[in-house]
């Protein structure tokens, strides 16, 4: 069963979802059948790629608020974040563009590694605070996951896998995905946002009774089998 998974490494409700799903894989029987495979999604293309406010200031002035009011905003996912396990602290991360962030997370998909850098990169977002437009705190975060620093350098100077990202971006339009996360399960089944643990252990018992559907036996006669022949 393959499992694609559309999000940004600096949206709550992705991080959130995440966990979700982990928690349904943890209960489902054949957890080791499933694949998931991780897309890019930029929630603001606009943002600068060197930052010049933080992400509380950032959304301040996207909804017309007060600074405070939208920390307190922000602070409406930390209770559904903790019952996930989660600590955010990113009010004051700066807000950047998160484009090589995802051409990183393209080239661990390359490297087999894909599922490590997209926590690691969440992880150092949300519970830690830094900021995934400083291409440092990026190349430390593909190391720790076991990327060659050379080869991350390489990706971050140059344009290498923009075109995946941008690939991505427009089979997410195609689907009519306008916001994440946003889960497509077995190219047939799509979920949009953080839904619920029972709602994909639900899922994932739905499409692997539709892949692998278990046989009626209609007669039980003599045969032979490991321990030998009915006689």
């Amino acid at each position: 069963m393959r499992i694609d998974v559309w999000s940004d490494v600096v949206c709550p409700w992705c991080y959130i979802g995440k966990r979700h799903l982990e928690e349904a894989l943890e209960r489902f029987e054949h957890s080791d059948e499933v694949e998931i495979v991780y897309h890019s999604f930029e929630l603001d293309p606009t943002a600068p790629e060197v930052p010049v406010e933080t992400t509380v200031e950032a959304l301040a002035k996207k909804f017309g608020t007060s600074v405070d009011q939208a920390r307190e905003l922000m602070k409406r996912a930390n209770v559904p974040a903790a019952e996930a396990g989660l600590e955010f602290r990113h009010e004051d991360t700066p807000h950047a563009r998160t484009i090589d962030a995802h051409r990183l997370l393209h080239l661990a998909k390359a490297e087999g590694k894909q599922a490590a850098l997209k926590e690691e990169l969440l992880a150092t977002y949300f519970t830690r605070g830094e900021s995934m437009g400083d291409h440092a705190v990026l190349k430390q975060a593909a190391v720790n996951v076991g990327l060659d620093a050379g080869r991350v350098d390489e990706v971050l100077a140059s344009e290498e896998f923009a075109g995946d990202v941008q690939a991505d971006i427009d089979q997410a339009r195609d689907y009519g995905a306008t916001g994440v996360p946003f889960y497509v399960v077995e190219g047939k089944y799509g979920v949009s946002g953080a839904q619920p643990t029972e709602l994909f252990s639900q899922l994932l018992e739905k499409v692997h009774a539709e892949t692998k559907p278990a046989l009626t036996l209609v007669g039980d006669g003599d045969a032979c089998g490991p321990d030998g022949c009915a006689i």
